[in-house]
């Protein structure tokens, strides 16, 4: 069920967003248990393009706060992952009209595969002092990542600081099914249940 805030426009969500990770509550990892500090930010797809720009207002926010955001686009790693492998991103884009797409898949997920993506991540979160983790590029990397491996695989080593996932979707919870991410709002089958629907904190 989609609660208050989450219906509002975007920019009453930037709001809520700034006061929630401005806290020190949030930094410190108040009020969640024993639990992994992860937190989904569900939006709208057709938000999409509004989302991303909302995203880059908020990390400059954050930082003229004075609060570090480690924010890792998915989409842009994974290009920075395939140019590192002796150029793949070119060989990708020079085959992809030559193979189907099942092997492409196949290949991306041997190249780029979420346990690599999380060590990429991993990299540079021990290479970076921040405060917050901010990840997104979802749906663009769909569907040879998919966001409850790369969260179940994170929580190994993110720990530390707070990390929240811009999810273009749902984050459904219910008694009867569990709770899962149903990307584009439409995708039921990615069960993940150790994050928390940002939009439900309150400071």
């Amino acid at each position: 069920m989609v609660n208050r805030i989450q219906a509002e426009p975007i920019a009453d969500r930037f709001d809520h967003l700034l006061k929630i990770i401005s806290s020190d509550r949030f930094l410190n990892q108040e009020g969640i248990g024993n639990e992994v500090p992860f937190f989904i930010a569900p939006f709208r797809v057709k938000e999409t393009t509004e989302m991303e720009q909302a995203i880059k207002q908020l990390v400059n926010k954050l930082r003229q706060s004075g609060i570090e955001v480690l924010h890792v686009n998915l989409y842009d790693l994974i290009v920075e992952m395939l140019n590192n492998e002796t150029n793949d991103w070119q060989w990708c884009i020079e085959n992809e009209t030559k193979h189907s797409k099942p092997q492409l898949l196949e290949y991306l997920r041997g190249v780029v595969g979420s346990e690599k993506v999380v060590d990429a991540i991993s990299q540079k979160m021990e290479s970076a002092d921040f405060k917050v983790m901010f990840l997104d590029g979802v749906g663009r990397v769909f569907p040879f990542i998919r966001s409850h491996n790369i969260l179940n695989t994170l929580q190994k080593s993110a720990k530390a600081q707070p990390t929240l996932m811009f999810f273009p979707g749902e984050y459904s919870h219910s008694l009867e099914k569990g709770a899962s991410l149903d990307l584009f709002g439409r995708l039921h089958d990615d069960k993940y249940y150790r994050a928390f629907n940002i939009y439900d904190r309150e400071i």
